[in-house]
């Protein structure tokens, strides 16, 4: 089996997604990018993830052709290609896109995930950004790939790999990593930390965001050159 490697690890992590809780019925895909052939594995459309198989995976290039497969790749694939484009130099080498209840809730009010607690700290380097409103030509257009057009444009000045997720307006989050399971694991943390904050915004609409040096102790004590925690 060609790209047997990307194949397994994209099936693999797509399992993944309904163990998590992070999807309802196929509201979810992930892809797997292969730097070296710039290749991604992604999940096929509308398939129920207890039936995914490495075959199952479809294998498209960077320039938006299908290299192998026999069924219909996912229709956010155009998303998940440019967003490849735009930051596989950062090291994202899969991307996933669920409708975790959440998450949507805030892209659905068009609100970033604000930074009120360490938790939130340790995954993401501060709020978790919107996008703005996708345009009528743009829906109307190339829907999916101008998706990924307006998060690169809520990224402009701002290293994708300290936050690694994204809510699109009206529309529902991406994450990615440098793993298919490092990508899921990021997904499973935007949901806790969106819940967390709906509670704590229940609890007080104007609650005090975590200050720089909170946020920068937690997040780079887990990230970066100087990170201890964990094993080596």
């Amino acid at each position: 089996m060609h790209y047997r490697e990307i194949r397994e690890e994209c099936a693999e992590a797509n399992k993944l997604l309904p163990q998590t809780g992070l999807v309802d019925l196929t509201f979810g895909n992930v892809s797997v990018y292969d730097p070296e052939t710039q290749v991604f594995a992604i999940k096929p459309s509308g398939v129920e993830y207890d039936e995914l198989t490495a075959e199952d995976m479809v294998i498209v290039h960077l320039s938006g052709k299908v290299v192998e497969g026999e069924l219909r790749p996912s229709s956010d694939t155009p998303t998940h290609r440019r967003i490849f484009q735009e930051f596989a130099e950062a090291g994202v080498r899969s991307v996933v896109h669920t409708h975790s209840r959440a998450a949507v809730a805030f892209a659905q009010a068009g609100q970033p995930i604000p930074c009120l607690g360490t938790t939130h700290c340790d995954y993401f380097y501060g709020s978790v950004p919107v996008t703005r409103t996708m345009t009528r030509d743009e829906v109307q257009g190339e829907y999916e790939w101008d998706t990924a057009k307006v998060i690169a444009e809520a990224f402009e000045g701002r290293n994708p790999m300290d936050c690694p997720a994204v809510l699109v307006q009206n529309h529902g989050p991406f994450t990615w990593g440098s793993s298919g399971k490092k990508a899921v694991e990021n997904a499973q943390a935007l949901e806790i930390v969106a819940d967390m904050a709906i509670r704590a915004l229940s609890i007080n609409p104007e609650p005090n965001v975590v200050p720089t040096y909170l946020l920068d102790k937690h997040f780079f004590r887990k990230h970066g050159a100087n990170a201890y925690y964990g094993q080596k």
